[in-house]
């Protein structure tokens, strides 16, 4: 059978653009997955379902390909959590919702990519969204994606975050998902009673039945087919078996890891790297692979007062405060967030010591202040490490290595120490566990304690970026066609030409499923 669309990848953006294409009955739409599917709500999985669990992150889990990566030279590399199941990210994540900020898609319009603007991309933000607290023209009230803050009594360290903030002069923003997020505002998720509502659940479940929509899981996708420069299908390998499958249009909806790596696969991308591995060379796309942007997040570790709650409140209030760096040239570029200590980090090097460095404190009586560099400046890569599809591919975050990234992350860990000083903090804050007073009063010292600490999100994006001809680094046009062939897009987190700023991805994954859907339906 020849579909009209496939669709590589069943996660945040491949189940949204899924679920939109059917809705013409005249389109079949054939998506593969590489993870599990779960056709069934009711069998999802308790680490899927339930958005309170992490272990879907770990090396462990069978939902998660276990990628490693490097992120900084003093750590090499760590294990990097990538959902590999139905719904991508959005079925292992932590559920924040927080968008891109309207400056962002000025940038990216400013760039030749006119039909992302704010106000253009506005209506698919509304259309994909059914927010329960704020109903005005910046929100859908209708749309698929559930988004709500959580309202109940904040913990006592989320309070004192909040109450020294404002003593520090900082507004309380109602909606950081308005037209201006500046200040400490509640952290919107789509975590709704306790369920992870991925858009798995969301956006495809609810068009299951459709007869022109066809799901397949563990199914491997290797590369994509041409007929000259035009795309016709793709090779898969699933149950120890290789096939072809091909259809009018293919869509790359596989991260931004996994599409850059499928296009140079087959034969898009710089031309040293496939001709180092014996790829025939279709069309030489050197941007394929960089700019990788992901966001990092260095810690302050604390001792609480003994008697002060830790326990978890998953309904009550988190906090997050937009702000700008002094001296930046791009506003809200930087944000702090405070979050109890209760799990090893997964993602740290096997061996070294987990728990945020809490030294002799139990977990279960320190806590953090994370400071999240927004908007860096420096960007990493993805290469390939084999022409053999079920290797994956190298990948280096690069994180701090532009000087300007380090200052600003140094001045957000003395900012964060600052905080915990004030008063807001007398009746919650012990003392400050790490960094220590000698790696905080000295740059070099506290440089190198964030580069041996520094901790990273699931927030890969970049790499098959979008831009005008004029960039030869653009590797998908703005209506994320792929450039030098026919019939072929990517369609995720890997076009965007700059990491959101606001310290979330996964609204504008979404976001960009739905923007998506009249190119490739106009074919």
């Amino acid at each position: 059978m020849k579909y009209d669309v496939i669709i590589v990848g069943g996660g945040a953006a491949g189940s949204v653009l899924a679920s939109r294409l059917v809705e013409d009955p005249g389109t079949s739409v054939l998506v593969l997955e590489a993870g599990k599917d779960y056709p069934d709500p009711d069998t999802l999985p308790d680490e899927i379902k339930f958005g309170g669990t992490r272990f879907a992150e770990s090396p462990d889990s069978e939902h998660n390909w276990a990628l490693r990566g490097t992120i900084t030279e003093e750590q090499g590399e760590i294990h990097v959590a990538q959902g590999k199941v139905i719904g991508g990210g959005s079925s292992i994540n932590g559920q924040a919702m927080q968008r891109a900020l309207p400056e962002d898609f000025d940038n990216w319009s400013a760039w030749g990519n006119t039909d992302w603007s704010y106000e253009k991309v506005l209506p698919f933000f509304r259309k994909m969204e059914r927010d329960l607290d704020i109903q005005d023209d910046f929100h859908g009230t209708d749309g698929p994606i559930p988004v709500r803050r959580r309202q109940s009594t904040p913990s006592p360290i989320q309070k004192a975050f909040y109450d020294a903030c404002l003593a520090e002069g900082y507004s309380f923003v109602e909606d950081t998902n308005g037209a201006n997020p500046t200040g400490v505002g509640i952290a919107p998720t789509n975590n709704l009673g306790g369920v992870r509502m991925s858009s798995a659940l969301a956006h495809l479940s609810p068009l299951r039945h459709r007869l022109n929509l066809t799901v397949r899981g563990e199914v491997y996708v290797q590369k994509v087919l041409f007929e000259g420069r035009k795309a016709v299908g793709v090779e898969a390998a699933s149950g120890g078996e290789t096939f072809q499958v091909f259809a009018d249009r293919v869509v790359l909806c596989s991260g931004a890891i996994r599409s850059p790596q499928l296009l140079m696969l087959s034969g898009i991308g710089p031309r040293e790297q496939l001709e180092e591995f014996g790829i025939p060379v279709l069309q030489e796309s050197p941007g394929v692979g960089q700019s990788l942007w992901n966001h990092l997040s260095a810690h302050i570790n604390y001792k609480v007062k003994n008697g002060v709650s830790m326990e978890p409140n998953l309904d009550g209030a988190h906090y997050s405060l937009h702000y700008t760096a002094d001296g930046s040239d791009e506003t809200n570029d930087m944000l702090l967030r405070t979050n109890t200590v209760v799990d090893e980090r997964e993602e740290r090097v096997r061996g070294v010591r987990t728990r945020y460095h809490t030294g002799d404190v139990p977990p279960e009586q320190s806590a953090r202040m994370s400071c999240t560099l927004g908007l860096p400046k420096g960007s990493g890569f993805v290469r390939l490490a084999s022409a053999d599809p079920s290797v994956q591919p190298t990948f280096n975050y690069r994180y701090l290595h532009n000087p300007e990234d380090m200052r600003r992350v140094r001045d957000g860990i003395r900012m964060g120490a600052r905080l915990l000083e004030t008063e807001a903090y007398n009746d919650v804050y012990d003392y400050r566990i790490t960094p220590t007073d000698e790696e905080l009063n000295n740059d070099d010292a506290l440089d190198l304690y964030i580069r041996k600490t520094v901790g990273t999100a699931r927030h890969v994006s970049g790499t098959c970026k979008m831009g005008p001809d004029s960039d030869p680094m653009a590797v998908v046009d703005q209506h994320c066609r792929v450039k030098g062939v026919e019939n072929l897009w990517v369609a995720d987190a890997s076009v965007v030409p700059q990491i959101p700023r606001s310290g979330g991805l996964h609204p504008t994954a979404l976001m960009i499923g739905e923007r998506v859907v009249e190119w490739v339906a106009a074919g």
